[in-house]
């Protein structure tokens, strides 16, 4: 179960107590918001479902913040880094051809030609492989956290 908070580090596992009725839950949060005023918390449908709050779509609630769940590695697939960014865009709209889900991850400096997101490294290799055998060199890189 997930929920949105505005400053809270993504991964941060928060227990979240319905005060009219007693009720708790264990969240963890993966997006921002809410942004609407006076609300400190936007819950799941079935976090809220089990605060009983699915229905009103509001309540008071007292928040305990537990810890953090360890960050997870990701792995992508990079054909490519150009100083020049030009270049980059011209090999993602090649990829993109193929492999919808490639995109330029750019820090400034490199712009980093990347395809697909995986918890799974064996995944990743795969398509590297994939990848080789149409001519394309690429390795497999730890995803950037930002992503």
């Amino acid at each position: 179960m997930t929920a949105a908070h505005r400053s809270l580090p993504f991964g941060t596992r928060v227990q979240v107590k319905n005060l009219e009725n007693g009720a708790t839950v264990v969240v963890t949060i993966n997006d921002r918001g809410p942004f609407a005023r006076g609300r400190i918390i936007d819950l799941s449908y079935q976090a809220a479902r089990e605060l009983g709050v699915s229905v009103a779509g509001t309540a008071d609630v007292e928040l305990a913040v537990l810890g953090q769940d360890p960050p997870e590695t990701r792995y992508t697939v990079q054909v490519g880094a150009f100083s020049d960014p030009d270049y980059a865009v011209l090999l993602h709209r090649e990829l993109k051809r193929t492999y919808p889900e490639a995109y330029v991850h750019s820090d400034g400096i490199w712009n980093r030609v990347q395809v697909g997101l995986f918890t799974d490294r064996e995944n990743a290799e795969n398509l590297r492989r994939e990848l080789g055998a149409m001519g394309m060199s690429a390795i497999v890189v730890a995803a950037a956290q930002a992503q």
